[in-house]
């Protein structure tokens, strides 16, 4: 099996040393074969991370079969960035290794752990949409209006006038700032 190892630190007087060399112990004790490690030394929290972006291409290419990672929190800080990188490797077929917590999905009770989170996360999405559909009708019964603001009457008119005289739509929304598609609609 064809593996990499990814390795975080948070800070740059820190090491990922110890990381990568505990998981190159498991992979030859597995049998795997490690072919490459993508480090890094930067926060967990960061919306980008140079190594973690390399990984990923790689995993959408189907490079390699497992992903080996020392610790959870190492891969991702926020519950909804992990769950989504635990998706995209769970469709491209690439299995998952957390040293830490015990987490191998090339095994029968790895992929059955990773199931779980799955179940738990498609819940918690569920909670979510909930909160926000019970926000919505709340809004609505309040008599809020939803959606985009509505063109003012003094500016439909102005559109109305504009296009009467022969301007395009495209010149109109110009002039008036308003988008090509809202000048279609209230003409």
């Amino acid at each position: 099996m064809k593996a990499v190892i990814y390795a975080r630190v948070s800070t740059t007087d820190q090491t990922t040393e110890n990381q990568t060399l505990e998981l190159q112990r498991v992979a030859k004790r597995n049998g795997w074969t490690v072919e490459a490690v993508f480090e890094e030394q930067i926060s967990g929290a960061k919306k980008t991370r140079p190594a973690l972006q390399r990984l990923l291409q790689g995993v959408v290419r189907k490079e390699f079969d497992v992903v080996m990672v020392w610790d959870v929190s190492r891969l991702g800080r926020s519950l909804r960035h992990l769950v989504e990188l635990l998706e995209e490797f769970h469709t491209k077929g690439v299995n998952l290794y957390f040293h830490q917590q015990g987490i191998d999905t090339t095994t029968p009770s790895g992929k059955m752990m990773f199931q779980m989170c799955g179940v738990f996360a498609e819940f918690e999405r569920s909670i979510l949409q909930e909160r926000v559909k019970a926000g919505l009708a709340r809004a609505r019964a309040s008599g809020k209006r939803l959606g985009r603001p509505s063109v003012p009457p003094i500016t439909v008119k102005k559109i109305q006038t504009l296009r009467a005289s022969g301007l395009s739509y495209r010149a109109i929304a110009r002039k008036t700032g308003v988008s090509v598609g809202k000048c279609h609609a209230v003409v």
